[in-house]
Formats: C-alpha cells, structure tokens, sequence
C-alpha cells in the first residue's frame, strides 16, 4: 500500500506528540513507555524509508523533466538545478529530515527509560525490596 506525505505527516505529528512528553516517575509507566517508544522506533523506521522514496519519486518523475529541458537550453549551472530540485521537493525533504529526528529521538528517549529503570532497580536494591515485587509487563 503506498502511503501518502499527509498521511506520514499525520503520523509524525502524533509520534512529536509523544516524544515531547515528560517521562513517567513510576517504574512501570516508564516501562510502558519505552514499550511505546519501541513501537515508534520501528514504525518511523518505515516512515522514514517511505518518506525518502516519495522523495526520490518526486526528484526524479516530473522535476527531472523541467531541469533536463531547462538545461539542454543551457541556462541552469548544476549547482542552479540543484538548488531548484531542493525547493521543488522541499516539503519532501522536511519529511525525511523530520522522519530521522523522530528516529532518533526515540533510541535516545528509549537509553533514558532504560537508565531510569536501571536507577527504580538500585534503589529497590539499596532498600532491600526484592525485584519480583515490581510488574515488569513482560
């Protein structure tokens, strides 16, 4: 099924959504949350590489086409076709580059959790309450 750039950006906006939320204080919440985290990490995976073919689709179907008449008139230096190829497809663009912070975003906001759960577990370690009595929902 192909996907469309406004359905990617639907998407996207609801994954910033989530990313720009604080990190529950709970140890399972913060579970919960990195599981959520997981899911988006891999689904903006395959929003990105769909994002990047919408985009190569769009450098190469029908703005290929102006430059290579605009060129074989020997008016746009390579350097002037490219520039014109980036603003043509620049909403393209902006949904990869977008795609690729939300990628990332979600390998770092998954270390975080991790590393809070890691501190949820000393701190039971250092208070002497055994680990089994905490829900890890998995």
């Amino acid at each position: 099924m192909k996907v469309t750039l406004e359905e990617l950006k639907t998407e996207a906006q609801s994954m910033q959504n989530f990313l720009e939320c604080m990190i529950p204080c709970e140890i399972e919440a913060t579970i919960d949350h990195a599981k959520t985290l997981a899911v988006f990490h891999a689904r903006s995976g395959q929003m990105l590489s769909d994002a990047k073919m919408i985009y190569k689709s769009k450098k190469s179907g029908q703005i290929a086409e102006v430059i290579i008449k605009i060129a074989k008139e020997g008016y746009l230096s390579a350097k002037a076709q490219n520039a014109l190829i980036d603003t043509l497809a620049q909403e393209e663009a902006y949904m990869v580059d977008w795609l690729d912070r939300i990628n990332a975003n979600c390998v770092h906001q998954i270390d975080l959790c991790r590393t809070i759960i890691s501190k949820f577990k000393e701190e039971m370690k250092m208070s002497n309450i055994p680990e089994t009595t905490i829900k890890y929902g998995y």
